[in-house]
């Protein structure tokens, strides 16, 4: 055995030496660590706070978010994953090894157990939990003069009144609350770790689908809970809504709406099931939009900015309607089913009285004079079925021989020039355009551009 090791090359030899010692020396390191922690936990009570009976435990927390949402209005909740780490001095746990004064221990977190620890809580969480797979994710760390670590990773979900008043377009603060359960401030002292100002640390590619998070500052108070001061720790979440999604799944629709229950101006008024047909559609959808919008939020006994806008966009859509009901009732002698029957009665009278109108010039240039009967027209014709462009023939007709005479000059001009009386309807009905509708086409465009430059400069400015 002596005449192979001697054989060896030397750097092997060194090698070989090199990692008996340190084998040696990780095993000596080993024992001196148990021996170490056995004699920790002799005699430790962790039933009682470090420094019990004297001046409190001064807990330093620092917050390290990897993750937040969802923010749910309808549940008034905020959501976060986050790494939550405690550090606190316990001099009953301060330790010495030779040769490595200045280790800091790693430990099993069985060993958190057996060794007293702040009972830290959130204040106002709600259905919060411990990461636990594979195994509950948890940091314990001991440095020699008795500072300890405790991390663990958590999801956090907080309670967030929020005021909807201004919703869609609105700003949000969500509060975090962290203290102990039931130690008063006479026993445990919080404070941020690294200050107010840096009390939060935000993962650089953690973003928000509907929010924006502007500032999240921190501070330390105490707190009357259970008739006993507590120290709390506070975070104030700083959230802006973003208005993209709401302006394209709400705003703009129910612009579109609105303009289109417009065109309903420049269809002729005889139009009635067509521009009743488009306002009730329109009247619908927005129905429908404001019912919907409203599922997705608490219920809330007041109005949001949403609702106000839903709700004026259905009152110029609902308006659309009551202008034409408007227009139908003051032109009805332009529109309607009574000016049809007018319109065919007038032209079988047309017919008629020209009939009547050639025999009776013939028989007039053969007789001269004759009685009413000769000419066509029944003595017991009414006059409201003649038709106007004849009413002053039978006018000239009932009276004198002198009347006659007149009125027989003037209609021969009449038929000799082809045009119609000045005063005589329209009895086409075809394009007859209201003056109501002609200034809603301007007013109501006017109206609801100034809403919407009061509806934006009152809830963004």
């Amino acid at each position: 055995m002596t005449i192979v090791l001697s054989n060896l090359p030397l750097f092997i030899m060194k090698l070989l030496l090199s990692i008996l010692v340190s084998s040696t020396a990780a095993s000596v390191f080993a024992e001196n660590v148990t021996t170490v922690l056995d004699q920790l936990l002799q005699g430790y009570d962790n039933r009682l706070r470090p420094g019990f009976g004297g001046s409190p435990v001064v807990v330093a927390v620092d917050l390290n978010i990897r993750s937040m949402g969802p923010i749910s209005e309808s549940d008034m909740r905020m959501s976060m994953q986050c790494y939550l780490r405690q550090s606190w001095k316990d001099e009953r746990l301060t330790f010495d090894i030779p040769g490595n004064e200045t280790v800091r221990l790693a430990l099993n977190i069985k060993m958190l157990e057996k060794i007293w620890h702040p009972d830290t809580v959130i204040l106002n969480g709600q259905h919060s939990y411990l990461h636990t797979v594979p195994m509950p994710n948890k940091l314990f760390r001991i440095d020699p003069n008795g500072s300890i670590l405790f991390s663990q990773r958590l999801t956090i979900r907080t309670r967030c009144m929020m005021r909807l008043e201004k919703f869609p377009l609105d700003s949000q603060d969500c509060p975090m609350y962290i203290g102990s359960f039931g130690y008063s401030d006479d026993d445990i002292l919080y404070k941020w770790k690294y200050g107010n100002a840096k009390a939060v640390e935000i993962a650089k590619d953690m973003t928000l689908s509907q929010f924006d998070l502007i500032s999240h500052p921190g501070s330390n108070r105490s707190t009357l809970f259970r008739d006993t001061l507590h120290s709390v720790l506070e975070i104030n979440f700083h959230l802006k809504r973003r208005m993209g999604y709401f302006l394209i799944q709400v705003y703009l629709p129910c612009c579109l709406l609105v303009v289109l229950s417009w065109v309903s101006f420049w269809i002729n008024r005889e139009a009635t099931a067509d521009r009743i047909m488009l306002g009730v559609t329109t009247v619908l959808t927005m129905t429908f939009f404001g019912l919907d919008n409203r599922t997705d939020l608490p219920k809330v006994s007041y109005s949001t900015a949403l609702d106000v806008y839903i709700a004026s966009c259905f009152t110029f859509v609902m308006a659309t309607v009551i202008q034409f009901a408007i227009v139908h009732y003051f032109t009805k002698a332009g529109s309607g089913e009574h000016d049809d029957l007018s319109i065919n009665e007038e032209s079988e009278d047309d017919t008629v009285d020209k009939k009547d109108d050639r025999g009776f010039l013939s028989r007039r240039a053969a007789n001269g004079r004759s009685r009413i009967s000769d000419y066509g027209f029944p003595e017991t014709r009414n006059n409201h079925f003649l038709s106007s462009s004849y009413q002053g023939l039978w006018d000239c007709l009932t009276r004198k021989d002198d009347g006659r005479s007149r009125f027989h000059s003037s209609f021969l001009s009449s038929l000799s020039t082809g045009k119609r009386p000045s005063k005589a309807p329209n009895v086409s009905g075809m394009n007859s355009v209201s003056k109501i509708d002609k200034a809603a086409r301007v007013m109501f465009p006017l109206a609801f551009a100034a809403f919407n430059i009061a509806y934006w400069a009152s809830y963004v400015l």
